[in-house]
């Protein structure tokens, strides 16, 4: 499967199309998000307000009375955060996104359209344009045993280096729902996963993950 950063997004859908360009995986740009936010907030026009902080809201963005914004944050155009969403901070949230209730993001990239709208967490993780992920689907950002993440695809180990790292979603994935994306998980492009599906390693794009691991190519 490719794994490289173009092969997995159209980088125009994000604010962060130029950084993540620079790196041959996209799991290389984890580590400068937090930069990257600051970065990018400095130089927004009148659009977006400073809501606290080093937290960038645009004008047309919608935010719950109870969401909870962590700095650094921008929260794009037309993007709805729901009640009780818990942003920690070093997040860089698309236009046309929704974060819903209850769900908790650190450490991430959303491309625009992105949807994570029920009981989700998301960390140290990239979800590119239009994925989706189903009510309680999380990403698991550290193994249980501590060592560094390794991504498995197609019998080849490529250590990342990193002890934190949840997922990346290609564009129009879609997560079904109560799903665990193991640490170091790649899913390709187009891809269904399956409810309550326990995902690891590098998963081909335009496939279906279904119950078992079992993966199948989509019918065209």
């Amino acid at each position: 499967m490719n794994l490289n950063t173009t092969g997995l997004f159209d980088l125009s859908h994000t604010l962060a199309g130029d950084y993540l360009a620079r790196f041959e995986y996209p799991w290389q740009a984890l580590d400068g998000i937090h930069d990257l936010i600051l970065s990018i907030g400095l130089a927004l026009d009148d659009e977006y307000e400073e809501m606290g902080r080093h937290v960038w809201v645009h004008q047309t963005a919608k935010i719950a009375h109870s969401a909870f914004l962590g700095a650094p944050c921008v929260i794009g155009p037309r993007t709805e955060v729901r009640h009780c969403a818990f942003i920690r901070g070093s997040a860089l949230v698309g236009a046309d996104c929704v974060v819903g209730n209850s769900v908790e993001l650190k450490n991430v990239i959303l491309f625009d359209n992105v949807q994570v709208p029920h009981y989700n967490y998301v960390g140290d993780s990239i979800l590119g344009y239009k994925s989706h992920m189903g009510a309680g689907s999380i990403t698991s950002n550290v193994k249980s045993d501590k060592t560094l993440v390794v991504v498995k695809n197609e019998g080849e180990n490529i250590e990342t280096g990193r002890k934190k790292f949840g997922a990346v979603l290609g564009d129009f994935v879609e997560v079904g729902c109560n799903s665990v994306l193991n640490p170091g998980t790649v899913v390709g492009p187009r891809t269904n996963v399956y409810p309550l599906s326990c995902v690891r390693g590098a998963v081909p794009a335009d496939s279906i993950y279904k119950t078992g691991g079992v993966i199948v190519k989509k019918e065209k």
